[in-house]
């Protein structure tokens, strides 16, 4: 495919860098294949004033309230001041979140997802991609609601390159969940995981933003998924998958996806280190899917060297045409940062860009082949995703 930027990482590779990094003497195994390089930082944000919600006595689902005011039909919940009040938005949210079971010829398996679309005769279901993906070529998948009802679920459409996918119940009337804004996070700031670790329906956890933009591959090699993640600390267990990681409004800020265990074969539990896909880009590419029934990628026009081991990604070769090679990025320049975001190897660059939507302006800076520095304004195409 044109544009198209291929990395192959072994995972005995990255659980090494990953080693080095925090200087752990241990192996790292992610649930799901996933796997860790590099991070960044932020610092943490005064403590928001008190806020207000309603929750609609019919559905359960919550409004912001206007000056502290709610209708006859909703009633004022308090979220907390400068933290988080979690029994208000388990309340809340539960019912928006549920729970998926897929069940094929070869084997049986159980996610989450939250509700994000509804009209009077269906509604529309986020969650990942690997919790669905073995019922794409047959099988059934059953959402169970948070008041034990069921129905029969289709995919809409479906996401490799992120992770995501889309089902669709012909449910209608249920209570949505609210999007927040993943960009506005922060290091410390409160936030609730809701799912089903393990089939137990409606889960609730709390934690906080233990990091932010660490980038985290899921999958085979071959067939990654990459991952600008949120970290927490919120506990996080197998089939938490595809369930919402809320801020401390009941906003959902990211789909929670992937867990690391320090045991080096199989699953095991939560040891304080979830991720979740930034619900910036899950809801770009729902909304993708959901109005077109495919999703796209942002596509730098670069391939990398996989053979590189200093700092940064190195360029082997650019795609004629596209967007690095229209604002002169040479080969041989080793990419160092994205708008600012150090980029310490190729995955943190292919993780990094892939957290714009196709036509953002991106800062690429380089090293160049003299030892020159030099920043790069680049457009960004696009291209389906897989």
């Amino acid at each position: 495919m044109k544009g198209q930027s291929i990395v192959h990482a072994s995972l005995t590779s990255m659980k090494n860098k990953f080693a080095r990094s925090t200087g752990l003497k241990v192996g790292v195994a992610f649930i799901l294949g996933a796997t860790l390089a590099g991070g960044i930082a932020t610092a943490v944000t005064p403590p928001v004033a008190a806020v207000k919600a309603c929750v609609d006595n019919k559905t359960q689902a919550m409004f912001l309230a206007v000056n502290g005011v709610c209708t006859k039909s909703r009633s004022l919940v308090d979220l907390g001041t400068g933290g988080i009040s979690v029994k208000a938005i388990a309340a809340a949210v539960t019912p928006s979140v549920v729970s998926i079971n897929v069940v094929t010829a070869t084997g049986s398996g159980t996610g989450s997802g939250s509700i994000i679309r509804t009209n009077a005769t269906s509604s529309y279901i986020l969650t990942n991609n690997h919790v669905v993906e073995s019922a794409a070529a047959g099988g059934t998948i059953t959402v169970e609601f948070n008041n034990g009802n069921l129905a029969v679920a289709t995919i809409v459409g479906r996401d490799t390159t992120y992770d995501l996918a889309v089902v669709k119940v012909q449910t209608g009337n249920l209570p949505v969940i609210q999007f927040g804004d993943s960009s506005q996070l922060s290091i410390g700031d409160p936030v609730v995981a809701i799912g089903s670790p393990l089939g137990l329906a409606s889960t609730v956890t709390s934690g906080i933003v233990s990091a932010l933009n660490r980038p985290v591959t899921t999958g085979s090699v071959g067939a990654e998924s990459y991952i600008d993640a949120i970290q927490t600390d919120a506990a996080i267990n197998p089939g938490n998958s595809g369930g919402a990681l809320l801020d401390a409004q009941g906003r959902i800020v990211g789909v929670n996806s992937a867990i690391a265990t320090l045991t080096s074969g199989g699953q095991s539990g939560s040891i304080g280190l979830g991720f979740s896909i930034p619900i910036n880009e899950a809801k770009r590419i729902a909304l993708e899917i959901i109005n077109t029934g495919t999703s796209t990628r942002p596509v730098l026009g670069v391939f990398f060297d996989t053979t590189f081991t200093g700092f940064g990604a190195k360029i082997l070769r650019l795609s004629p045409g596209e967007g690095a090679d229209q604002a002169g990025i040479p080969a041989g320049a080793v990419i160092t940062t994205i708008d600012g975001v150090r980029i310490p190897d190729q995955v943190s660059a292919i993780v990094r860009i892939r957290s714009y939507a196709p036509g953002a302006v991106t800062s690429v800076g380089v090293t160049l082949v003299d030892g020159t520095t030099k920043v790069f304004k680049v457009t960004l195409g696009s291209a389906p995703s897989n």
